[in-house]
């Protein structure tokens, strides 16, 4: 950050940091931590490990959203006398210290903004990912392992914690389907950016003539809610199948059939456990996945009955193609939502996608102020 005018800088540094308060919504939050601190405290938190651990991780970073907000305060304060009084004394290096005390400032705003990206009531939340080989085939189903190994990337390097529930192989080459649990700090606010249709353009490795060929998979991305998620199902309206394992699990891989899947008949969604060592676990962890499903299935619809009324034309996020990965006749990755584009094919299927979420994030709470401000 170049400053060449100290009193405009403290000025502008001043209104960015009046605009985090906003953007944040400290007040409402003010609220939200002290009765997340009435319930730190109380001797019977860890009852439920689930709430006890979205607790503590939202009560510590709500103390730290408000310690950094109080901190910039005093920061460019006490930066504003000590040039100020530098000026006076002819004091050329405390000068530069106020001034970098100000570049210091400038960077946690930046931190503080991407901070307010995340708003939604399941931005906290862990997430369930899941990759499904779409149109294309062969082709389709090695395009749904690249993106799987594309999230696995991401997510390694961002710190996240990764759990395979299961991955069916593909017929030729390449995965049917993929499933993960993502646990840490904000992993469905982060990931969320992903759901919908992924197309890749490319010469395909298995066309013996070389031909370009197009690829879909889809992406699905709910908020893990565990026994949290208020949703009531009927056992009859259940289709459990047992099959084998096929992935890494322990010594009953591929031995027994412990591999669970559940459709749920009346709307048609599958989910899959078999990174269990049982299939009591198993059917147990795929329960707690298909209520996940169904409860994010159901804000959908709120919200698409909501948009309706309101005469938007939005399409669901399910099923509508977000982004496009081009491979040849030139190279590029471009999100159709917010026309954000990399030229770096190879480095985003590496797990390069920071650029794409923060746009997503961005666009999303352009289109949340719209609507809020034409409600």
């Amino acid at each position: 950050m170049e400053i060449t005018d100290t009193t405009a800088t403290v000025s502008e540094l001043r209104k960015r940091l009046d605009e985090a308060r906003g953007f944040l919504d400290l007040d409402t939050k003010a609220d939200e931590l002290e009765e997340l601190r009435q319930k730190a405290s109380s001797p019977d938190l860890w009852d439920d490990p689930d709430e006890a651990r979205t607790v503590s991780r939202r009560l510590a970073r709500y103390e730290g959203l408000f310690d950094r907000v109080e901190s910039l305060s005093s920061e460019i304060e006490d930066a504003e006398v000590l040039i100020e009084l530098a000026l006076e004394a002819g004091d050329d290096e405390s000068r530069r210290e106020g001034i970098d005390q100000l570049r210091t400032v400038s960077r946690v705003l930046d931190q503080l903004e991407l901070e307010s990206l995340f708003f939604d009531e399941y931005d906290d939340a862990d997430a369930i990912l899941s990759v499904h080989a779409g149109a294309g085939g062969v082709d389709a189903q090695d395009w749904a392992e690249m993106l799987a190994r594309m999230y696995q990337r991401y997510l390694a390097d961002a710190g996240f914690a990764v759990t395979v529930e299961e991955v069916t192989e593909g017929d030729e080459a390449g995965i049917k389907s993929a499933t993960f649990t993502v646990k840490g700090d904000r992993a469905y606010g982060t990931l969320e950016s992903e759901r919908g249709v992924h197309r890749l353009v490319r010469i395909s490795p298995f066309d013996a003539n070389a031909r370009r060929h197009t690829s879909f998979a889809g992406v699905d991305v709910v908020p893990d809610m565990g026994e949290q998620a208020d949703v009531e199902i009927n056992e009859d309206e259940l289709r459990i199948d047992t099959y084998r394992s096929q992935g890494a699990g322990g010594q009953h891989v591929n031995t027994t059939d412990s591999a669970v899947r559940i459709t749920h008949l009346p709307t048609g969604t599958v989910v899959q456990c078999q990174n269990e060592r049982s299939q009591l676990q198993n059917k147990a962890r795929a329960m707690a996945m298909l209520k996940a499903k169904l409860a994010e299935r159901a804000r959908l619809e709120r919200e698409a009955h909501l948009n309706e009324i309101r005469g938007e034309q939005g399409e669901a996020a399910w099923g509508r193609q977000v982004r496009s990965y081009v491979l040849q006749p030139y190279q590029m990755v471009k999100d159709l939502r917010t026309d954000h584009e990399v030229g770096n094919v190879q480095g985003v299927l590496d797990g390069d996608i920071d650029g794409f979420i923060e746009a997503y994030l961005r666009w999303r709470r352009a289109e949340h102020e719209a609507a809020h401000n034409s409600a």
